[in-house]
């Protein structure tokens, strides 16, 4: 049974920063997609982040472009999303999620940010922003 788990969240002030990890375990990640996703309080969920199996290829929101970062320890069955520059519209659960395929999806395309494609859920780790 593969389970993720996430930890990092917490309270921070607009303008700084928190990392948030995710760690497998039931299965290693180094052939999977593995994705943060975020929901507000009162809205949708939303994606914010994606890795390939290899960490070679990343792809973010364009809400978080250029403040996030989403990096993977594959030896240590992680996936990490530091967050920097923090705004209080950050604030949301933060959730990883596993790809439902081995080493997909293989290109550019809307694949990487839709929650129906991924198949294993973490419960999620608060984000609060204060301004």
């Amino acid at each position: 049974q593969v389970q993720l788990v996430e930890s990092g969240g917490g309270l921070v002030q607009a303008g700084g920063s928190l990392r948030l990890a995710c760690v497998a375990s039931g299965r290693t990640i180094d052939k999977y997609t593995v994705g943060w996703f975020r929901q507000p309080p009162g809205k949708e969920r939303e994606w914010v982040a994606a890795i390939s199996w290899s960490g070679g290829n990343t792809f973010y929101s364009d809400s978080v472009k250029g403040r996030f970062t989403i990096s993977r320890d594959n030896g240590k069955n992680t996936v990490y999303l530091q967050m920097n520059s923090l705004k209080p519209e950050d604030a949301a659960v933060y959730t990883c999620a596993m790809y439902q395929n081995m080493f997909q999806p293989r290109f550019t395309g809307p694949d990487w940010s839709l929650g129906t494609k991924y198949r294993y859920w973490g419960q999620g780790t608060q984000v609060t922003v204060s301004s």
